[in-house]
């Protein structure tokens, strides 16, 4: 099977280099035949076919060496017709040499009506050879589009290259089951004109193209720079019920041609992208190049992020550290694939477990520490306190005590908008966790300076283990029904490349005892997001796919802070970073309260458990929780 393919496509080639051949001698003759009756026509009568030959021998020789012949036609590009036209002009050149030299001086021809013949049959000859390949591509596409029944409308978005690129590389795609009807761009230059025979449109035209031209699909380009003009365009779409189709970059592209079929439909991080975050490369590559970096958690949807980021900033090693195993597997195929990287370590350890850390810090003696591992379902954090303690606040308390006694320069740990007057258990135990290493940190510096305890505090990612997005997802994927908790439930949401180049921008510029906060825009509407990822799968809310309110869920509330009311902010160098002035707690009462804590979590005292949580954090009033009956006498003064 293989060698009758392999010698299909050689008898293909040499078929096109004889039909170009063909058409070569056919305009050449022709050229010689319109100036038979010119005053510059001589002797070359008597020698028509050693003329033919010596030029077709050249022509031949140039297409062979410049692979004219090895295309194919029905694929034939802009840049294969470009080749043509100069494979014909380097013929008729090289023939202008060799007349000079040879036939000229043999056949005594006339050297102005030799130029005038070579123009003459330039002409022709590339307009035969072009035509030849514009008619069997265009002839290829008619034969195929007479198969297909049905085809999807679509518009691309934008009028530029990478929208030109877009069409050129659907129309060499393999299917044939779309119709591009034009490209969309609001740019008052370029509507209303034409490019590669497709019209622009304005924005505004969406809805008289859906309804008059049936339009199914809009493609847009993941990194298109038009951001505004793009998410008007988008939300044309999803009001018309058009589904929108990304083109993520390159990824899906071979050989300059893109199958339909593959291009994911636009995911809700795209249609909430904010403006791009401008950071300082150079210092985060200066604090991260040649170090040695511990990743908990790195198996996760942040840690896993941080670990990509951090890789490139070329550090010695890199200790990935995490307890789920088959993440952490796939985490190192990763790697493996895309970074080629022989400086990292792979460490599968429970952060609870103070005796395998220390032979972890011991063994390669990090310099900075990523500390993403945690505990953070609210739901079923609510129904198991004690885990959530072991892990969040003692996890946390084992590395940051064996970062002090390592001698580690800085410790960043990632924690959540939760912790702000938390009303669940793993918000409080993250905000307990803040309270340790932030009274670590003044504690240490009390006595000597060692290691600077930085604390990064944000919102949701999108995309992100748990989130709310790969749910509604999959909701609309089985038909629905969508279910979001409360009408007005709202989040805060931040895309996780943004959110680690925050943590990484903020590992940077901490000198110790922050709490940075970032700038997480807007917060989101959950029912609004249900909604507009309905629409971008192509369906209409409430007909197609129904939506319904479950309720709050244990330990959830309708909506998130950043700070509490006794916070104040301080600005940084960076607009979408700052640092919030917390209350200053001592260490000596933390570690009291927090190792009783970590005596009743060894006991599986849930009701103790909470009772401990709410009197290190006063302002934890429970909310839709087993818990609530305890907040009715709950009157501790806040530690001073």
């Amino acid at each position: 099977m293989k060698n009758t393919l392999f010698c299909e496509k050689i008898y293909s080639r040499w078929l096109i280099l004889l039909i170009d051949q063909l058409i070569i001698t056919f305009a050449l003759g022709l050229s010689l035949r319109i100036l038979k009756k010119s005053v510059f026509y001589g002797v070359i009568d008597n020698s028509l076919l050693l003329f033919l030959v010596v030029y077709n021998v050249i022509a031949m020789s140039v297409f062979v060496s410049m692979k004219i012949h090895t295309g194919i036609i029905r694929y034939s590009s802009v840049d294969d017709i470009f080749r043509v036209f100069k494979a014909v002009l380097l013929a008729s050149l090289l023939f202008e040499v060799v007349n000079y030299l040879l036939l000229s001086p043999y056949f005594g021809l006339n050297n102005r009506w030799f130029i005038s013949m070579l123009i003459i049959n330039f002409f022709i000859s590339a307009s035969m050879l072009i035509a030849l390949r514009i008619v069997v591509k265009q002839l290829f596409h008619y034969l195929k589009d007479l198969k297909v029944v049905s085809k999807e409308v679509l518009l691309i978005y934008g009028a530029d290259r990478s929208s030109l690129l877009i069409k050129q590389g659907l129309d060499s795609s393999s299917e044939k089951n779309f119709e591009i009807l034009g490209f969309i761009d609001d740019n008052q230059d370029k509507r209303n004109k034409y490019i590669e025979q497709k019209k622009v449109f304005s924005l505004q035209s969406i809805p008289f193209l859906k309804n008059k031209y049936g339009v199914e699909k809009m493609i847009v380009m993941e990194d298109c720079v038009d951001i505004e003009g793009r998410k008007l365009a988008i939300n044309k779409c999803m009001e018309c019920g058009i589904r929108v189709i990304s083109v993520p970059a390159l990824n899906y592209w071979l050989n300059g041609k893109l199958k339909l079929s593959q291009l994911p439909d636009l995911k809700i991080e795209d249609l909430l992208q904010r403006d791009p975050i401008h950071m300082e490369g150079g210092n985060i590559k200066c604090e991260l190049k040649d170090k040695r970096v511990l990743i908990t958690g790195a198996a996760g949807s942040i840690g896993s992020e941080i670990v990509r980021q951090v890789l490139k900033c070329n550090p010695q090693l890199i200790i990935l550290c995490d307890q789920a195993e088959t993440p952490l597997h796939e985490l190192q195929l990763e790697i493996e694939d895309n970074f080629k990287a022989n400086n990292c370590e792979l460490v599968v350890v429970n952060i609870q477990n103070y005796g395998r850390l220390r032979i972890l810090f011991e063994t390669y003696r990090p310099e900075i520490v990523f500390h993403a591992a945690a505990l953070k379902h609210v739901p079923m954090m609510e129904h198991n306190p004690s885990e959530a303690v072991l892990t969040n606040v003692m996890g946390t308390k084992n590395l940051a005590d064996l970062a002090i006694d390592y001698d580690v320069d800085k410790f960043i740990m990632i924690s959540t908008d939760k912790a702000v007057r938390p009303t669940n258990v793993m918000g409080a135990s993250k905000r307990i966790a803040e309270i340790y290493i932030q009274s670590l940190q003044n504690h240490q510096t009390d006595i000597v300076y060692r290691t600077r305890f930085i604390t990064t505090r944000f919102g949701n990612v999108l995309g992100s283990n748990g989130s709310v997005v790969p749910r509604f997802k999959g909701q609309i994927e089985m038909g629905g029904p969508v279910t979001v908790t409360d009408p007005a439930i709202t989040r805060y949401f931040m895309t996780i490349p943004e959110a680690v180049q925050l943590v990484l921008e903020a590992s940077v510029m901490g000198k110790g005892g922050e709490i940075f906060i970032f700038d997480m825009g807007e917060p989101i509407k959950l029912l609004d997001l249900a909604i507009n990822m309905i629409k971008l799968a192509g369906f209409v809310p409430y007909a197609d796919i129904k939506i319904c309110f479950t309720g709050l869920r244990p330990g959830e509330k309708l909506y998130e802070e950043l700070l509490n009311d006794t916070e104040k902010v301080l600005p940084t160098y960076h607009e979408k970073i700052k640092i919030s002035n917390v209350i200053y707690h001592p260490f000596i009462y933390v570690k009291r309260e927090i190792d009783e804590l970590l005596e009743l979590s060894r006991l599986n005292d849930d009701q103790a458990i909470v009772r401990k949580m709410k009197e290190i954090v006063p302002e934890y009033i429970s909310a839709n929780s087993i818990f609530q009956h305890m907040d009715v006498v709950n009157e501790v003064t806040p530690m001073t």
